[in-house]
């Protein structure tokens, strides 16, 4: 396949305006003289191709490192409540949602009661109400599942904790529907029982094929027993063996031993703590808004030193969700604990996980770095709940909550940045993560948009020790895993500082372009896996 008249985003060359592939290899990048003579000699060759691009960019694909495919499809497919600007609107789009419905499960996701007016949650009674059948609270209605936005939470209705034997004393249960901790993980292993292996794949298709559409060419799962089920994990990548689709790089946070089976990593979402937007993230210091409340560890400095030595000893890589500096703190303590059992270039070796990382303070920042960690994190959590005014500066006060996401921090000490979208949490989005990124609400904090734009494609390889074979790159031997775009505008290079212009517009610096950030998105009008086009849009077909 020729690729010509665009512009290659390649370290070959930064004014590269054509690719050539060879099955599931890029063989050359260059200009238009060379493709003249190559589209010549392919001319003859049925199996060959020519795209034509007109002014098209070329880029390596993205990579989303930390999703949950299957919830992230039930969402897609289901009731999604993020847009919802108040309480009583998702209440009614969960009644709209439930007509038709009786008898079937009904998952919802993406409520977020900090941005609402009434500033609660429904309640079981509300719900039992809105998806009918049943009197309110009787327990005998339907079954309704809604996850928070971070999934760390959520309301449930009455029959639904019913059959999952939440009640009173019941650890996380709020005896109003409301559930977090043990009481979110029963009713969640409930709701998700009840949806067949049929749907399961389903929603995993819906996953993927979005993930395609958005010029994403690989996704990191995150699976265990406490998000969904090693069916589920174990399908998903048979689906993407046999289905054409972003490469799937599963990580399983039950026992390792499980996960070495599986050929998968360990951890991931192996939780240390919880999210701050549901008070579980583990703090050092009381949550602002609630008084004497410090979030949940569920891993001390031992189990996690124990966790990593098992995994080192297979030599596997480990993950850790860790939001909290609690949480970080005890996951880089319990790293350095098991240094000391086997050297510290063992565990650097291992490039282990920290998923999230969000309150990593700058000493946590140098010790990630030493240890050799890489951090999986979501710009779009900061785009959504950052500022002086978002959930984060009201959950933790406004000097905390400036100092969330250290970005700049994290790259600045040598430490890998993967991007991702912890999807269904926030969207499958890769511009908006690397937005996001670089405009942080903390400008100190905020990644160049070329290296946001390296965190969102290298970064993803780097992070699940894949990248031996050149991967997140275009350069000739290299894989031929790629995103073609129409980009409204002129490519742009970020100036570094205020007071330097023209400089990043002159040829003769020799630095590739991207697409303006502050303006419109790019829209994928291609996406090759390994050769394969997983995605082609309307329009777009090669001549």
């Amino acid at each position: 396949m020729l690729y010509r008249g665009g512009r290659v985003r390649s370290p070959v060359s930064p004014f590269a305006t054509a690719m050539l592939t060879d099955g599931d290899t890029v063989a050359w990048v260059g200009g238009e003289e060379v493709a003249a003579t190559f589209a010549a000699d392919l001319a003859g060759r049925p199996e060959a191709a020519v795209v034509e691009l007109d002014d098209a960019l070329v880029t390596p694909a993205f990579v989303d490192a930390h999703v949950h495919a299957t919830a992230a499809g039930l969402a897609l497919g289901g009731l999604d409540l993020a847009g919802a600007p108040t309480l009583t609107a998702a209440l009614d789009a969960l009644a709209a949602y439930a007509r038709g419905r009786s008898g079937s499960i009904i998952l919802g996701t993406g409520w977020d009661e900090s941005a609402w007016p009434e500033g609660r949650a429904p309640t079981a009674a509300e719900i039992d109400r809105a998806a009918g059948g049943g009197a309110a609270g009787s327990g005998s209605g339907p079954l309704v599942y809604l996850a928070r936005a971070d999934v760390h939470s959520a309301v449930v209705s009455s029959a639904l904790s019913a059959r999952a034997g939440v009640g009173a004393g019941f650890p996380g249960w709020s005896g109003d529907g409301r559930c977090r901790l043990d009481a979110h993980h029963a009713v969640r292993a409930t709701a998700l029982a009840s949806i067949g292996a049929d749907q399961r794949a389903e929603a995993q298709r819906r996953t993927r094929s979005r993930a395609a559409e958005l010029g994403i060419g690989a996704l990191h799962e995150m699976a265990g027993p406490q998000v969904s089920s090693q069916d589920d994990l174990i399908g998903l990548l048979a689906l993407a063996r046999a289905e054409p689709g972003p490469e799937v790089w599963g990580y399983w946070s039950g026992e390792i031993a499980t996960a070495v089976r599986l050929g998968v990593g360990c951890g991931g979402d192996l939780f240390v703590d919880g999210s701050i937007g549901s008070h579980t993230a583990a703090l050092g210091a009381p949550y602002a808004d609630r008084a004497g409340e410090v979030g949940t560890l569920h891993l001390d400095v031992d189990d996690v030193r124990e966790q990593v030595l098992e995994a080192t000893a297979a030599g596997a890589q480990i993950g850790f969700h860790a939001i909290g500096d609690a949480a970080i703190a005890a996951v880089l303590d319990g790293l350095e604990a098991a240094a000391g059992r086997v050297g510290r270039d063992r565990i650097a070796g291992g490039r282990h996980r920290l998923e999230h990382c969000e309150m990593a303070d700058p000493d946590a920042v140098r010790r990630m770095a030493r240890l050799g960690v890489v951090a999986s994190v979501q710009p779009a959590f900061d785009a959504r709940w950052g500022g002086p005014d978002g959930m984060y500066a009201e959950r933790l006060g406004q000097e905390r909550a400036a100092a969330m996401n250290p970005f700049a921090g994290l790259a600045a000490a040598g430490v890998v940045l993967a991007l991702s979208s912890d999807a269904p949490v926030t969207p499958l989005d890769p511009w908006a993560g690397v937005r996001a990124a670089a405009r942080h609400h903390s400008p100190g904090a905020a990644l160049s948009a070329r290296a946001a734009f390296s965190a969102a494609t290298r970064g993803g390889w780097r992070a699940a020790r894949a990248e031996g074979d050149g991967s997140g790159e275009l350069a000739p031997g290299r894989p031929a895993s790629f995103a073609v775009w129409a980009v409204p505008g002129e490519l742009v290079v970020q100036v570094p500082d205020d007071r330097i212009a023209g400089w990043s517009t002159d040829p003769r610096a020799g630095v590739a372009g991207l697409p303006d950030l502050a303006g419109p998105a790019p829209r994928c009008l291609r996406t090759v896996v390994r050769g394969e086009p997983v995605f082609v849009a309307d329009g777009a077909d090669s001549r």
